[in-house]
């Protein structure tokens, strides 16, 4: 079940699945090309869809805050990552890219769009 976002990307409620937040969290991030999961009101997880938009890309965006079971996944998260600062979290093609900091090294570095391109998110 897809809901139109705003202006980027598609929302998609979490159904009851996996009973492990790191099990949801793994299977959410490969059901899409770009995956973020985000809080709705996090100024860096907006400026990451941004650029995703920017780019042509259509991120599916898991919005944890509007998530029954968020927090336990926010939680899952900042293990994976190994900080406190668990969103956005970005997966491109399945594969764990990162924070912000990292997304952004590799726009900048220019790695980015070819992992877009790889993982189907981005044809040109």
């Amino acid at each position: 079940m897809h809901y139109q976002g705003e202006s980027w990307g598609y929302y998609m409620p979490t159904r009851s699945m996996a009973s492990d937040p790191m099990e949801r969290v793994v299977k959410l991030a490969s059901e899409s090309a770009v995956v973020v999961f985000s809080l709705s009101s996090c100024c860096m997880c907006h400026a990451v869809k941004r650029l995703f938009c920017g780019m042509g890309v259509n991120p599916t965006v898991y919005e944890l805050d509007q998530d029954p079971r968020g927090k336990e996944m926010e939680s899952a998260l900042m293990r994976l990552l190994g900080n406190s600062q668990a969103v956005p979290v970005v997966f491109i093609g399945g594969k764990l890219i990162g924070s912000m900091d990292r997304v952004m090294a590799s726009h900048i570095n220019g790695t980015l769009v070819p992992l877009l391109k790889e993982a189907g998110a981005l044809w040109l």
